[in-house]
C-alpha cells in the first residue's frame, strides 16, 4: 500500500511538471495578469482561496460569464496556480476566471468527499457574490483537469441538500482527461477509506438527470482515465437530454501526452503534444462561443 501511495505521489508531481510545460498558444494571455485573492471558505484554521482573474477583453454585456478552474493531482496534491495560464486565457475571452483551492486528501481525515464539498462551496460562493464579481449567476462554467475534472463533473451529477438554497451546479463543463468512472480504480477508494464507497462518488454510474452542456477532451490511448469510461459517461448524459461533445485525440494519452507507456501515464514523464494542446484550446474557446459564454 505504501508503494502505491508513493507511485501516486510521483504521478501527481509529474502532472505539476506537465501543467507548467504546456505551451502558450495563440490567444493565450501571457500578459503578467495577476489575480485578486479572496477567501471563499474557512474550515478550522484553513482558509480556502479563490484566485480571481478579471476580463481583459471588452464585452457588450454588463454581467460576465464566469469559469471556475480546478487543478489535477490525484486529489492529493496541487495548487490553484497550476491553472493560472488557463485562467488568463479565459479572461482574455471576456470571462471572469477563478482558479479555486480545495482540500487535498491526506489518507486520514481529508478525502475526495471534502474536495467535492469545497468545489460546491466555491461555485456557490461565485453565485452568492455575483454582483460584486460582475458575474452572470446563470453562466458559471467549471473547467477541470484530471482529478479536477472529476470534481467539476461531480458538482453537476450529485444532488445535495444545499441546492434548495443557492445552487452549486455549474451551468457548463469543460473536462480534460476526466476520471468520470472510478469503480475500477483502487486509488480513490484508498483515499476514501471507510468514509464512503467509491461507487457513490463515481459520476458515470450516478447520472440521473439532465446535465449542463459539456465538452470533454480525451486522449484515445489514455490508460489513467480510459476512453471507454468517458464515452459511457457522455452517452449517458446525452440519453438524459444533455449536450456532450467528446473530442478524442488519437495516439495520445492522459492529458494529451505523447508518452503512451502505461507506467509513464501514471508517473510521468509526460510529453504533451503541442499541436494537440493548441487544438484543444481552440475547441474549448469555440465551445464557449457556441453556448454564449464568449464572443
Amino acid at each position: 500500500m505504501e508503494h502505491r501511495v508513493l507511485i501516486r505521489l510521483q504521478m501527481v508531481f509529474a502532472v505539476l511538471t506537465l501543467l507548467y510545460a504546456l505551451p502558450t498558444v495563440a490567444g493565450s494571455q501571457d500578459n503578467g495578469l495577476q489575480p485578486s485573492i479572496r477567501t471563499f471558505k474557512t474550515v478550522g484554521e484553513a482558509q480556502l482561496k479563490a484566485y480571481v482573474f478579471m476580463p481583459t477583453k471588452p464585452a457588450n454585456w454588463k454581467l460576465r460569464p464566469a469559469i471556475v478552474l480546478l487543478h489535477g493531482g490525484g486529489w492529493t496534491i496541487g495548487d490553484p496556480d497550476w491553472m493560472y495560464e488557463d485562467a488568463k486565457r479565459y479572461a482574455g475571452l471576456g470571462m471572469v476566471a477563478i482558479a479555486g483551492e480545495y482540500r487535498l486528501s491526506d489518507q486520514k481525515n481529508v478525502t475526495p468527499l471534502e474536495a467535492m464539498a469545497d468545489t460546491r462551496d466555491l461555485i456557490r460562493w461565485v453565485r452568492e457574490n455575483a454582483a460584486d464579481l460582475r458575474v452572470d449567476p446563470h453562466k458559471i462554467a467549471a473547467y477541470g483537469v484530471s482529478a479536477g475534472a472529476h470534481l467539476a463533473a461531480a458538482a453537476a451529477v450529485f444532488p445535495h441538500q444545499e441546492e434548495n438554497k443557492i445552487s452549486a451546479v455549474p451551468d457548463a463543463l469543460i473536462l480534460l482527461s476526466p476520471p468520470v468512472s472510478l469503480i475500477n480504480d483502487r486509488w480513490p477508494q484508498m483515499l476514501l477509506g471507510t468514509h464512503a464507497d467509491v461507487k457513490d462518488i463515481s459520476p458515470a454510474e450516478n447520472i440521473k438527470k439532465q446535465l449542463p452542456p459539456m465538452l470533454i477532451i480525451e486522449g484515445a490511448a489514455d490508460t489513467v482515465t480510459p476512453l471507454v469510461a468517458v464515452q459511457a459517461f457522455c452517452e449517458r448524459a446525452k440519453k438524459l437530454g444533455g449536450m456532450c461533445e467528446l473530442q478524442v485525440y488519437p495516439r495520445l494519452g492522459h492529458i494529451l501526452s505523447r508518452n503512451l507507456d502505461a507506467h509513464s501515464q501514471e508517473e510521468g514523464p509526460f510529453d504533451p503534444d503541442p499541436a494537440a494542446v493548441a487544438k484543444a484550446h481552440a475547441q474549448e474557446d469555440a465551445f464557449l462561443v457556441r453556448i454564449g459564454y464568449a464572443k
